[in-house]
């Protein structure tokens, strides 16, 4: 028996095969990690958890186009997310079952380049100079399921969000080789998915500006090790501090062009209200809408739950997570009696400012039910809405959310 290489092009089509196993495409059931099916419960009901090929058992919200969340609890474990408990977001259902990671190709083109040429991720690999970040990546629709009133589409909970440590090359070198022509105005990407149910090709784009800010990087490690398949193998153009939708995974075409595109993800996919809040009334229109992009501020308490039990008299040591689009946090306030009062907690050590910045604070519960809460703050002054702002897309919770726990 042969060792398992994970850079072996073998490897690769051995898990597509389960990966499409257990989406339920040539299999009777999905596999679990303990033969059965596990679930959590969520505001809207019970959701299955399910391992699929490279994962531990992870919240399927849909298994063609794989939809894989993150149970919220991972995030207490430390600041980087593992490889194997990272959330996974398809759009199209034609996902590649087969790449040999060395020998794919990545082309790049458009009609605002002298010199167009392709690039193996070989040559990615030897023939430009590495760059490492530590950086969020976080679903448009993180915390979709919580929106009230209800909107359409992937109800996800907090758990579509991960930090990771990647390690890959500027687009700004590669697109150096290109050069681009006075008239280059955007910068398309497109990768191996392909559209089965409508949709169209997954095209995102960027400004040139941004494209060739020198942080936008094409990253074919994650964490120490190869990209998992279903998060991009074997590169992934990573956009830090900008949500998911722009992280192209198996990167394969990349276009600078003399126009703003309007492909179906950029126009009418991917708007949010354009106003300071990105929000409108719940139940209304937006009367005008601009592409989604940074982050805003999120915190959240991870190392107690909403509901739980604790010993009323002892200190709890109260941890969490705290992150913005790359203004990196500045502060973090809590409160234990509902945003009444509040207080400071203690920052922990910065990975960067596009990474999960911990938060720490301690707390000795009286008898009774507490109402904990967390608000954090960027270097910009920019903070966290105490009651929930509304979209028809679902896009960018970011409430002051509220962890009720009993002290008895």
């Amino acid at each position: 028996m042969r060792d398992h290489d994970p850079t072996d092009p073998l490897r690769r089509r051995l898990l597509a095969a389960g990966m499409m196993a257990s989406a339920g495409l040539g299999a009777s059931r999905p596999a679990s990690a303990a033969g059965g099916t596990l679930e959590q419960p969520f505001a809207n009901g019970h959701r299955n958890l399910v391992a699929y090929p490279e994962k531990r058992p992870l919240i399927v919200l849909t298994s063609r186009p794989p939809q894989l969340e993150t149970p919220f609890e991972v995030f207490n474990d430390g600041l980087i997310t593992p490889n194997d408990a990272f959330f996974v977001r398809y759009h199209n259902a034609g996902i590649p079952t087969s790449i040999d990671g060395d020998q794919h190709v990545i082309k790049i083109g458009g009609n605002a380049v002298g010199k167009p040429f392709e690039l193996t991720v070989a040559q990615l690999r030897t023939q430009f100079k590495p760059i490492e970040m530590v950086a969020v990546n976080q679903c448009s629709g993180n915390s979709r399921g919580l929106f009230n009133p209800r909107v359409t589409g992937g109800q996800l909970a907090n758990g579509a969000m991960g930090n990771a440590r990647w390690l890959g090359v500027p687009l700004k070198d590669v697109l150096a080789r290109a050069e681009l022509k006075n008239s280059a105005r955007q910068v398309t990407f497109n990768g191996l998915d392909i559209a089965l149910f409508g949709g169209g090709d997954f095209v995102k784009a960027l400004n040139v500006s941004h494209a060739m800010d020198g942080e936008v990087m094409l990253a074919y490690q994650m964490n120490g090790a190869d990209i998992p398949m279903l998060n991009g193998y074997p590169v992934k153009l990573i956009v830090p501090g900008y949500y998911g939708t722009y992280w192209v995974k198996h990167l394969s075409e990349i276009e600078v062009i003399d126009q703003e595109f309007d492909g179906f993800w950029m126009k009418p996919a991917y708007r949010i209200p354009d106003n300071d809040c990105a929000c409108v009334a719940p139940g209304t229109t937006p009367t005008a809408t601009r592409p989604i992009g940074r982050f805003n501020v999120r915190s959240f308490i991870t190392s107690v739950g909403d509901g739980a039990r604790v010993t009323a008299g002892r200190e709890m040591a109260v941890r969490g997570i705290a992150f913005d689009g790359g203004q990196g946090i500045r502060e973090v306030a809590y409160s234990t009696d509902g945003g009444q009062t509040w207080r400071g907690a203690k920052l922990g050590t910065e990975l960067g400012r596009y990474s999960f910045r911990e938060f720490t604070f301690g707390f000795t519960p009286e008898r009774g039910t507490h109402d904990l809460r967390v608000r954090a703050w960027n270097r910009s002054g920019q903070s966290q809405p105490m009651e929930a702002l509304w979209q028809p897309a679902g896009y960018m919770r970011n409430v002051v959310e509220s962890v009720k726990v009993t002290a008895a």
